[in-house]
């Protein structure tokens, strides 16, 4: 009772003085942003805003598609519910030989762009960025948590791929990071965050940035913005996150439902059938168990990325969606 009251209080205590930072700093909220944005442009400012890293900068370069398998290659075989396999004290699956499969909750980690596209390729990517870590901790968190609504999670994610700090976030969204993060893991949202850039500033910058990337780039700053207001609804956010529309052609050597061989060795394949939900398919050959007995996937712990570049990257989770645990795993799991 007593260690609850003083996390109750820690907890407490930071929202506090972020509270009165907020007030101290950010009083007329929405002048105060468009100030921070257009002094940061001034003395060379805008130069460094450009080269700014993205809060999750993971792309399709990252991924290693070395011992890459076709779409075909467990063709003709049955998987059982991954979700079924026993279960780490952090939450990650301890894998048996054969051949698993789930449906997960996943999540939009880049703004700006368009949602899966049929005939898109993904592949397991590292997850990179000065905010990897806040983000993760979420997911995992997450699964502790099934009261906080998926798509309260995304705008929180939305919020921070958009690099925008705490102090800066509404009541609904500072409420969803501070249920998911202790007070101390609150901290790691501040730094590296932009102010809402006014509209000749956007300009500017744009102009100064490949077609591409301007389009994440107003995202951004357009998310910074609703969630900075505190009623801003997750369709408004959407709107913003996702581009409407079909994105560039796939890459063919890439297609959809190629298989990526694991830095662990195992085979792993995203089937994304939109940026919340994704199918997770992995292929763990019985010599691999043999070598190595301790062998786990934890989904947090990687991306699913895109060949298309105008397609979304998505993180994933350990959390399934509609399981049925009255199946049985045919495989005779060993205990760890």
């Amino acid at each position: 009772m007593k260690k609850q009251f003083i996390s109750s209080y820690l907890l407490w205590a930071v929202c506090l003085l972020f509270s009165v930072n907020a007030q101290a700093q950010f009083g007329g909220l929405g002048k105060k942003l468009l100030d921070k944005g257009t002094e940061m442009v001034g003395s060379g400012g805008l130069n460094k805003i450009l080269k700014q890293p993205q809060a999750i900068s993971t792309s399709f370069q990252d991924v290693d598609k070395n011992g890459s398998k076709p779409p075909s290659f467990m063709d003709g075989q049955t998987a059982q519910p991954l979700y079924l396999l026993p279960k780490t004290p952090t939450g990650a699956y301890k894998l048996c030989e054969g051949y698993y499969e789930m449906t997960n909750k996943s999540y939009c980690l880049h703004a700006g762009t368009r949602g899966p596209s049929k005939g898109d390729g993904y592949m397991l990517a590292p997850v990179l960025g000065p905010k990897k870590e806040v983000v993760i901790l979420i997911l995992k968190s997450a699964e502790s948590h099934p009261n906080v609504a998926q798509r309260s999670i995304q705008v929180l994610l939305w919020a921070i791929i958009a690099r925008t700090r705490f102090v800066d976030m509404g009541t609904d969204i500072k409420l969803t990071a501070s249920t998911l993060l202790t007070p101390q893991q609150l901290l790691m949202l501040e730094g590296g965050a932009l102010g809402v850039l006014p509209a000749n500033v956007m300009d500017k910058a744009k102009g100064e940035l490949p077609p591409a990337v301007q389009a994440v780039f107003e995202a951004e700053n357009n998310i910074r913005r609703l969630a900075a207001s505190g009623s801003a609804s997750y369709e408004e956010m959407e709107k913003y996150a996702m581009l409407a529309g079909l994105a560039p052609q796939p890459d063919p050597e890439v297609p959809s439902g190629i298989w990526s061989l694991h830095p662990d060795g195992y085979y792993i394949r995203f089937i994304p059938s939109s940026y919340s939900v994704t199918k997770t398919q992995i292929y763990v050959p019985k010599e691999l168990i043999a070598t190595k007995p301790d062998l786990v996937y934890d989904g947090p712990n990687g991306i699913a990325c895109p060949a298309n570049v105008g397609s979304q990257r998505l993180a994933q989770t350990n959390e399934p969606l509609n399981p049925n645990y009255n199946q049985k795993l045919k495989t005779v799991c060993y205990s760890k």
